[in-house]
């Protein structure tokens, strides 16, 4: 009777971890085996590039690379946080650019703390809505 009722009303207990293989981290460092390209669920058709990590002490883990062009190969080091790609089967986390080995994407003007840029030079942290242009 209270399995089913766990099962019948789950939000009621403690919530299952989306990334369980971080084990409660935000964030973990782990050695790049493997680079290739994953095909998406059906609407779409790009190729993914995936990388598959080996986490320190922890086990391994499919995540996904963000942004356009990256440097990272086999046997190099890379930061892993959660965030699953929605068309990709089995992939639930993704490299965090600008750590470890894995170099920032440059071109980016917006979003960039997503991909590791720093603040261009001249550029203001916070304009009042009444002095922008």
């Amino acid at each position: 009777m209270r399995k089913q009722f766990r099962k019948a009303w789950g939000f009621f207990f403690e919530a299952r971890s989306r990334t369980p293989r971080l084990r409660g981290c935000p964030h973990a460092r782990g050695l790049v085996v493997r680079v290739c390209i994953m095909n998406p669920k059906k609407p779409n058709s790009a190729m993914r590039h995936v990388a598959k990590v080996k986490l320190y002490r922890k086990p391994r883990i499919t995540s996904r690379i963000p942004g356009r062009g990256f440097g990272i190969t086999k046997f190099s080091r890379a930061l892993s946080r959660g965030g699953r790609a929605n068309d990709l089967p089995g992939v639930g986390y993704s490299l965090v650019r600008g750590a470890c080995d894995f170099a920032p994407l440059f071109t980016k003007k917006r979003r960039r703390s997503f991909y590791g840029v720093e603040r261009p030079m001249g550029s203001v942290k916070f304009i009042r809505r009444k002095l922008r242009r």
